[in-house]
């Protein structure tokens, strides 16, 4: 038995068709999309729908993320269309702009998927954690936080992305495995990254790198309006996408809370970041 996992898609469409053109050559018997398909990216509309035809047409199953939960957000109706928090978020309220009719989509994805081996056991996946679509498997993740994360019952595979950083490792009985970004690494290397993982009287895992037309995605940027009217923090994704590194994550941790109490602008944040790196 052969399955396919890839997760964080992020609105990267160079990067999923050559995703989706090798797991196609692999032909799996089981594919799962573990969660952030859109948002921090150019093309979630198109990305969606290329995944939605193969979720008709082949079986494929799909996981709610934590980019999927900021964009559903954009339609409560206490969402806010300014300040400091809309400005934060302005990029996800782009993301809900372009999908329309397809946020009933978003709503719908489940938190979890199981697939089941040939022995009748169940690899269990999910975006980040069972704990929730934030809580990260990291290659440093403390053996007793893990155990948290994977959950129960026992299962001999789970498998998560979120983090962006791949990961191979076992833990009591358990394989445990982080696929990775297929549009936007962090662990240095740009290529896109998913799993594969087959049965072979017990999992086996392996974590496929796949180059793509980069220039393609960076120019999807401009040609989409997402650079220039999906927010401030555009400037950061498009840094994140040609660096294979996480920016968000520090700038939060610097600026989020002037930004917020309002003391500092966000555009002037992510100035004083950028110039600071």
């Amino acid at each position: 038995m052969k399955l396919a996992v890839l997760a964080d898609i992020h609105a990267n469409l160079p990067a999923l068709q050559a995703t989706l053109a090798h797991i196609d050559a692999w032909q799996p018997d089981a594919v799962v999309v573990a969660g952030d398909i859109v948002n921090r990216g150019p093309r979630p509309a198109e990305c969606l729908r290329l995944v939605l035809e193969r979720q008709h047409a082949a079986g494929w199953r799909l996981v709610l993320g934590n980019h999927e939960e900021y964009v559903l957000s954009q339609v409560q109706p206490d969402a806010a269309r300014s300040g400091p928090h809309f400005d934060i978020f302005q990029s996800s309220y782009w993301t809900c702009q372009q999908l329309g009719s397809l946020m009933e989509v978003l709503e719908a994805l489940p938190f979890q998927q199981t697939v089941l081996a040939p022995d009748g056991s169940e690899a269990r996946i999910v975006h980040a954690s069972t704990r929730g679509t934030r809580d990260g498997v990291f290659p440093d993740t403390p053996d007793q936080v893990l155990r948290l994360q994977v959950g129960r019952p026992h299962t001999p595979l789970f498998v998560v992305g979120h983090t962006h950083v791949p990961l191979v490792r076992r833990i009591d009985g358990t394989l445990v495995a982080n696929v990775g970004a297929v549009g936007m690494p962090f662990d240095g290397d740009p290529r896109a990254s998913y799993g594969q993982f087959t049965w072979r009287n017990g999992w086996q895992a392996e974590i496929v790198r796949l180059a793509y037309d980069r220039r393609r995605t960076e120019q999807d940027y401009v040609d989409t309006g997402f650079l220039a009217t999906g927010g401030a923090l555009a400037r950061l994704m498009l840094r994140e996408l040609q660096e294979a590194r996480s920016h968000l994550f520090h700038w939060a941790r610097t600026y989020e809370a002037a930004v917020r109490a309002g003391e500092l602008g966000i555009e002037e944040s992510v100035e004083r970041y950028l110039a600071g790196m």
